[in-house]
């Protein structure tokens, strides 16, 4: 018997008055109960029970023993209940990285959503453009958009969806300049990059079993997508850019996809989160609500088309 059930046995004698009834209470056999409570006093060096024929009760070293003993098994209790509660409440606070385009375009607007139903849960959004360590930086989760997942050996990564990267470029931008109809056409254009992408001064393109690498020279680069995005609607040049961050301008018509029919090297958006065999409530509220939304909007079926 561990030191905390001896602590609950001997409570249960206390408040019941009876060792059978205290064994009952504690599941054990009146032999096994007594033979725990002599364990526990000699583990004390202490006499804490008197017994004779028509009673027990508890010496004066026993009674202070109960008194700190009730305190200390009250204080646990409590503490399981607190736990109990987090996991079914979720509350704190939550540490949340991503870029600084999924953050504007995909938790902010449903930040309000979220805190309706877990009021409890106090957001900390911290938005770079690079992959902070997790564990380092006490970061809860991030978001991470990728073409492989590499740094998977401390962390639990969720798939959220995959999206294409794609070419566009705003009317105005083809008014003026043209449409490129193929891939060398875009030697005549100016192109935005983002520099934080794979090899972002090389464009690899496939359509079926046909690939074609091109290495290219931004008129603008830079290391924020809005940045490259406020630049392509203004009718600076052809951007390179995952769908999720252009697809409301391409449905609106701000921006219109060129060269289409091929393809660059798809990204992964996942969610990355320390290993833990007990996640808090508070990241698994957020990871299933985020799920849940993505599902309800078929942003994969969107961004994959």
């Amino acid at each position: 018997m561990d030191r905390w059930r001896e602590l609950e046995l001997f409570v249960h004698i206390a408040e019941l008055g009876s060792l059978t009834r205290a064994a009952e209470a504690a599941g054990l056999s009146v032999a096994a109960a007594s033979r725990h409570l002599a364990t526990l006093e000699q583990r004390l060096s202490a006499r804490l029970v008197e017994r004779n024929t028509r009673r027990l009760y508890l010496t004066e070293v026993g009674q202070e023993f109960y008194r700190r003993s009730k305190n200390i098994l009250g204080e646990m209790q409590e503490a399981e209940l607190a736990v109990n509660a987090t996991v079914l409440d979720p509350s704190g606070d939550l540490r949340i990285t991503s870029s600084l385009s999924f953050a504007m375009r995909h938790i902010a607007p449903l930040l309000p959503e979220y805190n309706q139903r877990y009021p409890k849960v106090n957001v900390h959004l911290l938005t770079a453009n690079r992959y902070y360590d997790l564990i380092d930086n006490g970061i809860d989760l991030a978001i991470r958009t990728r073409e492989h997942e590499s740094d998977t050996a401390n962390l639990t990564v969720r798939r959220l969806a995959e999206t294409r990267r794609i070419l566009a470029a705003s009317p105005r931008y083809l008014d003026q300049h043209g449409t490129p109809r193929t891939v060398d056409d875009l030697a005549h254009h100016k192109l935005l990059l983002y520099t934080y992408s794979n090899r972002y001064d090389e464009l690899r393109f496939s359509r079926g079993d046909e690939v074609r690498v091109l290495q290219v020279k931004g008129v603008l680069e830079a290391n924020d997508g809005q940045v490259l995005c406020a630049a392509a609607r203004e009718g600076l040049g052809i951007l390179v850019q995952p769908k999720y961050i252009i697809y409301d301008d391409i449905v609106a018509g701000r921006l219109v996809p060129v060269l289409n029919d091929w393809d660059l090297p798809r990204l992964t958006i996942n969610i990355a989160y320390p290993h833990r065999r007990y996640l808090p409530a508070k990241t698994r509220s957020f990871i299933d609500f985020l799920a849940e939304h993505f599902r309800a909007r078929d942003f994969e079926r969107k961004w994959r088309s």
